[in-house]
């Protein structure tokens, strides 16, 4: 999984990938470390689904720029837009299916 390190990095893993998701985290995060490995295993299941973390400790403008005010936050785009968000306590199952028929979708595009 790619780790990006600036929003000019985030920008352009968003832009050069048809279907982008971003694991967004904080250090001392203890849902957000839990919560990956669940996440991971999930994306997975959607090879063409190209993830990257970011660590919002190391981008601090990031909560500015995309308006997160909590973590983990993931955000699914397809062709540049956002077409899911979930935050904190995500439920894996439905996160999943949620997945599922965006990624259906952006195929048969």
């Amino acid at each position: 999984m790619n780790e990006l390190f600036s929003i000019e990095e985030i920008e352009q893993f968003v832009s050069n990938h048809h279907l982008a998701f971003l694991y967004i985290s904080k250090t001392n995060c203890g849902v957000c470390h839990a919560l990956l490995p669940k996440v991971k295993k999930v994306m997975a299941e959607f090879p063409k689904i190209h993830m990257a973390f970011v660590n919002a400790d190391d981008v601090p403008n990031i909560a500015g720029h995309l308006s997160i005010f909590t973590a983990p936050v993931l955000i699914l785009y397809v062709d540049g837009k956002e077409v899911l968000r979930e935050a904190r306590f995500v439920h894996v199952e439905q996160f999943k299916e949620k997945v599922k028929k965006i990624y259906f979708l952006a195929e048969q595009s």
